[in-house]
């Protein structure tokens, strides 16, 4: 039953009494633009970034939509194929559907643990003192600002399948192993160290939201809470802290599962690509073995769009858990 008083109005008025839908689209229309007119200067203060936004974002997308519908390989013009792609995709590429559960596990294991993380490391570094706040997240966060080729010459001497990487070493003196793991070649192992440095790395931008949000609560929320009866900090944590932060949360959520899905260059420069038997093989690679090294663009964009739809279905249900208040 309606209850906006314009609905009620609209229900009484006889249907052949009311305006063609054409007539009230237009009058919205008229609207609009009295509004955009009305407030031309705050449109104009937008319009740098409305027009870089539609540039390289909307203009991109929607390119990449169109093309997933074609056979294009950068040297002849595209040609359009319909749904084959997306049918080769999901029937004939084996490689793909184990890209998709590689970059799945990935994610289920990374984005939760990366996330939990990520907040309590931010909560744990807002309970020191302000002094050396500074210092504990310049180490938490440098490995996320660091490329990760200059990462991977760290990890690649760290699990080196030799005597002389530096795990192998140490579990071979300690007397765990015999001989050297090939951490990096064992289709076993490469899915939890790409998991691994993954995890390493993912105290970015959701941590530095954390982090800001905790140190804005404010301290007469705290002194209100003693009063009332909270005596611990896992009280303070459930009952003033989550609440006041619930924006940063949600921010840190949906950074936190693009990154968990874009998982591309820590596996390209650890195993390779492609990896020994796709082991480590995601979508991100998948897309960029068919954009860069093959240059079937048409094909390329297929998967570019499934991985758009993959992200844009998981934010969703972030926004609808988080979001609500």
């Amino acid at each position: 039953m309606a209850t906006n008083p314009a609905a009620i109005a609209a229900e009484e008025v006889p249907a052949a009494d009311r305006p063609p839908s054409g007539t009230l689209l237009a009058g919205r229309w008229r609207r609009l633009w009295t509004e955009m007119k009305r407030s031309r200067i705050s449109y104009l203060l937008l319009a740098p970034f409305l027009i870089l936004f539609t540039v390289f974002t909307i203009v991109p997308i929607v390119t990449s939509v169109a093309l997933s519908f074609t056979y294009y390989n950068i040297v002849e013009s595209p040609s359009f194929v319909g749904l084959s792609n997306y049918r080769l995709l999901f029937v004939d590429d084996d490689i793909f559907l184990k890209a998709i559960g590689v970059t799945f596990t990935f994610a289920m294991v990374t984005g939760p643990a990366g996330y939990l993380m990520s907040f309590l490391l931010a909560w744990l570094i807002s309970q020191i003192p302000q002094r050396f706040r500074f210092f504990y997240t310049l180490c938490f966060y440098t490995p996320s600002i660091t490329s990760a080729v200059a990462m991977s010459v760290v990890w690649l001497y760290f699990f080196a399948g030799d005597r002389k990487g530096l795990l192998n070493h140490f579990l071979i003196k300690l007397g765990v192993l015999n001989e050297p793991y090939l951490f990096l070649q064992n289709v076993d192992s490469i899915v939890p160290v790409i998991i691994f440095v993954s995890l390493w790395m993912s105290m970015g931008i959701g941590f530095l939201a954390f982090l800001a949000g905790l140190q804005n609560v404010p301290e007469q929320l705290y002194e209100a809470g003693r009063i009332d009866g909270i005596r611990f900090r896992w009280q303070e944590l459930w009952y003033i802290t989550l609440p006041s932060v619930k924006p940063q949360l949600l921010f840190g959520a949906v950074m936190q599962v693009v990154f968990s899905l874009q998982v591309f260059d820590v596996s390209t420069q650890l195993v390779g690509l492609p990896s020994p038997l796709y082991a480590g093989h995601t979508i991100l690679s998948h897309l960029h073995d068919y954009a860069f090294i093959r240059f079937e663009m048409g094909y390329a964009s297929a998967i570019a769009v499934v991985l758009f739809l993959i992200m844009l279905g998981l934010n969703r249900f972030i926004f609808n858990l988080l979001g609500r208040d």
